[in-house]
């Protein structure tokens, strides 16, 4: 069965492009969120294997909607997305629980061993 992805990100063009590499590479997207309180609501109800998780956004940064999931599932696996020259809050996400970190512009082939390394493939 194809591993179960959230794209979490508030530019719909990063989801979108996220979605077209995990797509490509047969897994499967359950669902998409624009901030992290919308993150927090898929978690619960989608329960994904994995989440990609952009670090700005507004309403509920990236990292204080990593905190909430992990009280809620300490084994949530969250890769962070971030903008170049973001290492200081790359930092704190990983100290929070962050599995890894992509960073944009997105390179496919940087995705997906991201993703297949948190997920143990």
């Amino acid at each position: 069965m194809a591993n179960r992805i959230l794209i979490v990100d508030d530019a719909a063009f990063m989801r979108m492009m996220i979605r077209d590499i995990l797509t490509k590479n047969g897994f499967e997207v359950v669902g998409e969120a624009q901030d992290g309180a919308q993150a927090i609501e898929k978690f619960k109800e989608l329960r994904p294997d994995l989440i990609t998780m952009d670090i700005t956004m507004p309403e509920m940064d990236g990292i204080a909607a990593l905190k909430e999931i992990k009280k809620s599932d300490p084994n949530a696996k969250v890769i962070m997305c971030s903008a170049m020259g973001q290492q200081a809050m790359v930092i704190d996400a990983i100290q929070a629980g962050a599995k890894d970190f992509i960073v944009k512009p997105f390179q496919s082939d940087r995705v997906i061993e991201a993703i297949n390394k948190t997920l143990g493939v």
